[in-house]
């Protein structure tokens, strides 16, 4: 399993990626198979685990990310003989060394970060699986499209919320943290954010001004813990986005725990959302206000049963057994 490096493998708070390479990566382990780890040194794994990088570079300043993304795929690449397959995790690095990956390889799309990087995709000889329908490039062939996976032991059912709302997500004008606020603001209710600042000029512009420790509350990247209490007991999720959401992490986080989401209607939200069930998806900050309160009466133990049935960790390990299973027979 190669893994990403910017943060620790499961993250302690941010780390999108590398808390689903965890779950895979455990519940594979769990099944029986035999697998090492590429991540950082100080992941926490059942897994073997091999590291180069010693802890991850997005929190250290003296750490130039591309040399030490170089070094762990160059150090995975030495090894791959060891192995019957490689799982890339890790974009599109690891692909433009096709020529000396000698070992079948497997690569989740976690989302592109540009069609720039196409090239080293087309030129690459991995299997492909996307993590929604709507976040397949035209220009790739995929094996399969596979939603993440959550372990529901981690984020427990809330049945009695409390009054606040929440937006959970990098501080970012692309995850609408400053039209979460309004939205709030408009319908009158409390909401506290959770993020990891990405922009710092857009938070202090657009976010800042707003928090007031009462109406509005920061409080930063949250971990493990504090990420369940936090969405288990919020009335719902606000996610208006403004950018095409490869899959929304933290809309069937919010959702294991039985809290609905409101969301843009952008990207993998309708797929992600079953409509009126788990949540709902709009087109703009009004049609939020108005679609909020049914999404805040909505029954929260469908909400939690449907996000188990389909977002649930032991379906993705099942469905990328098969993806195995199907790359090692060719």
């Amino acid at each position: 399993m190669l893994g990403p490096i910017a943060w620790r493998t499961p993250p302690i708070s941010y780390g999108p990626w590398e808390r689903v390479t965890s779950l895979l990566t455990e519940g594979l382990v769990r099944r029986g198979l035999d697998v090492t780890l590429f991540a950082t040194g100080d992941s926490i794994t059942g897994a073997e685990l091999d590291a180069v990088a010693p802890h991850g570079y997005a929190k250290d300043p003296t750490m130039d990310g591309r040399v030490w993304e170089a070094l762990h795929v160059a150090h995975a690449l030495e090894r791959a003989g060891e192995y019957d397959l490689v799982h890339n995790q890790l974009d599109w690095l690891p692909l433009a060394f096709t020529a000396q990956w000698r070992t079948p390889m497997v690569t989740t799309v976690h989302g592109f970060s540009g069609p720039a990087i196409l090239p080293a995709y087309l030129a690459s000889a991995s299997a492909f699986v996307s993590i929604s329908d709507a976040d397949r490039s035209p220009s790739l062939e995929y094996l399969a499209t596979i939603h993440h996976g959550i372990d529901p032991a981690e984020l427990p059912y809330v049945a009695e919320p409390d009054d606040y709302l929440v937006s959970f997500g990098r501080i970012h004008p692309d995850k609408g943290t400053a039209a979460a606020i309004e939205i709030a603001r408009r319908a009158g209710r409390r909401l506290v954010i959770c993020g990891l600042v990405q922009d710092a000029d857009y938070f202090h512009a657009e976010v800042e001004p707003h928090i007031d420790g009462e109406g509005v509350v920061f409080l930063g990247a949250v971990g493990a813990e504090e990420r369940a209490r936090v969405l288990g007991h919020a009335v719902a999720l606000l996610h208006p986005i403004d950018f095409d959401e490869p899959f929304g992490l933290a809309v069937v986080e919010s959702m294991m725990c039985g809290t609905p989401a409101l969301a843009f209607r952008r990207g993998s939200m309708a797929a992600v959302i079953d409509e009126g069930v788990t949540g709902s998806t709009v087109a703009s900050i009004d049609e939020a206000i108005s679609a909020l309160p049914a999404v805040v009466a909505l029954n929260r133990r469908p909400v939690h049963d449907r996000a188990v049935a389909r977002f649930g960790v032991e379906r993705m390990v099942d469905q990328y057994l098969s993806v195995y299973e199907t790359v090692l027979a060719r």
